[in-house]
């Protein structure tokens, strides 16, 4: 137990490179508060520019991925998890069997189209999934919220941190560990980190990793200037 919770450690405020599914296996079991993640759609997705997402064209990956996300979150805790529409119901198998229950849904309005077909497409969904029986929030968030348009400059499918941090605020505490097993841009950590939590972020690709962990670094370079601009020198006593 001394040398897994001794793994963990080194995984907190950083992200790391690799399968989810094998870096989650050296995590201790209950031991995150909060999961916040954008998984693959499913969906072979690729952008204007040609980028795409690994692993993104098949599911084989989905259940076990669901399987280690439910054992990590603590009892009685949540995760919000992003998803393609069109592929409901492989998500919904993949929550059901790890032991998630849906207890919430999202609509993250934006301002723009990502797509058109039948419809002008101008929305993101995600699930709340419960492990347990956990509190209701004292002030619960909208289930319809706004999404800016984050400029996708790191990721494809960029996430803005204004529509995440109130999530993280909504379901954890200072100082809370949360946990985005597809960290892609790095947004849920920003969004962890910028509101005082303490994050892990797992990222398969390598490109996206070292953007996102440049991005982090920089994050905490401006959260400790600003620290250290705030502190004020007091006289001592005469």
């Amino acid at each position: 137990m001394q040398a897994q919770t001794t793994v963990q450690n080194r995984f907190i405020n950083s992200i790391t490179q690799g399968d989810c599914i094998q870096v989650m296996r050296q995590m201790t079991a209950n031991s995150v508060d909060f999961i916040l993640t954008d998984p693959p759609y499913l969906v072979n997705y690729r952008d204007r520019d040609g980028r795409t997402i690994q692993n993104d064209a098949k599911a084989d990956w989905l259940k076990p991925a669901m399987r280690e996300a439910y054992r990590v979150l603590k009892q009685n805790r949540v995760a919000v998890m992003f998803y393609g529409w069109t592929k409901v119901d492989a998500f919904f198998a993949a929550w059901k069997q790890a032991g998630f229950q849906p207890v919430g849904h999202i609509v993250f309005r934006k301002a723009y189209s990502s797509n058109s077909r039948f419809f002008s497409y101008q929305h993101e969904q995600a699930y709340l999934l419960a492990k347990g029986n956990p509190p209701l929030p004292k002030q619960p968030l909208a289930d319809v919220m706004d999404m800016p348009y984050s400029g996708n400059k790191l990721h494809p499918t960029q996430k803005p941190v204004e529509a995440l941090a109130p999530l993280v605020r909504s379901f954890t505490l200072q100082g809370e560990l949360v946990l985005d097993p597809f960290a892609g841009s790095g947004s849920s950590c920003a969004a962890a980190l910028l509101t005082g939590r303490r994050y892990i972020g797992i990222e398969l690709d390598a490109v996206y990793f070292h953007q996102a962990s440049a991005r982090l670094q920089r994050v905490h370079e401006r959260i400790a200037a600003r620290k250290r601009s705030s502190q004020v020198l007091i006289p001592p006593m005469r």
